[in-house]
C-alpha cells in the first residue's frame, strides 16, 4: 500500500542496497530491493534518509541512489571539477561510437562473442538527458554530474561515504561496506 502524497525522488540501485536504522554500522536492517523508488527525506553528509512508498524508512549511504530525473541539485552543490559539459559529452559520443562500431562487427560476423567482450571491456558511458537538464556519468572521477547547459556540478559518487562531524550527545558514526568495518 503507498503512503498518501508520497512522491519518490530517487530509487535504489540496481543491484540493490544495504540499510541501516541510523546512519551508522551499529543497527543494520534489511537491505533494499533494485530499482525500489524511494523518496529522500533527509541528509547527514554521505548518509541519506529514504522513505519507501509503504511507509518504511531507513539510513543508506545517499550517494549511491540514482535521482528521479525531476529536481535537479541545488544551486549550493559543489562544482564539479570540469564546469564545461561539453568534453564529457564528447567522451559519452566517443565511447559510444566505439561500442557501435563493435556491435557492427559482431552482428557482420566479424567478431566473436569472446573477441566483442574483449573489445568493450572497460567502455563506460551513462547519460540521462530530460529537456534543459543532462545527468553525465564521469569515468575519470567516477562520480554523476548535473548540468543545465552551461556548467556541471557533482550529484553523485562512487567513493566510499564519510563520516558525518559528531552530534552532540551521540556517538560518532562509523562508516562501513557491506564487508565490514
Amino acid at each position: 500500500m503507498t503512503t498518501p502524497g508520497f512522491r519518490p525522488t530517487h530509487v535504489v540501485p540496481q543491484h540493490g542496497m544495504p540499510a541501516w536504522e541510523a546512519p551508522g554500522p551499529d543497527r543494520p536492517t534489511m537491505p533494499l530491493d533494485p530499482l525500489l523508488p524511494v523518496q529522500l527525506v533527509e541528509r547527514r553528509g554521505d548518509w541519506g534518509h529514504v522513505r519507501c512508498a509503504n511507509g518504511w524508512s531507513a539510513w543508506v549511504d545517499g550517494r549511491h541512489l540514482v535521482a528521479v530525473p525531476q529536481d535537479p541539485p541545488t544551486t549550493g552543490d559543489p562544482e564539479a571539477r570540469t564546469a564545461d559539459p561539453r568534453p564529457l559529452l564528447a567522451r559519452a559520443e566517443q565511447t559510444l561510437a566505439h561500442y557501435r562500431v563493435a556491435v557492427e562487427e559482431l552482428a557482420g560476423g566479424g567478431l566473436d562473442g569472446e573477441s566483442f567482450r574483449v573489445r568493450t571491456r572497460g567502455l563506460r558511458i551513462g547519460i540521462v538527458v530530460d529537456g534543459e537538464s543532462v545527468w553525465l556519468y564521469d569515468t575519470d572521477h567516477g562520480r554523476w554530474v548535473y548540468g543545465d547547459g552551461t556548467r556541471l556540478s557533482t550529484y553523485a559518487t562512487d567513493d566510499e561515504p564519510r563520516a558525518v562531524a559528531p552530534d552532540p550527545g551521540h556517538a560518532p558514526t562509523q562508516v562501513v561496506s557491506p564487508d565490514g568495518p
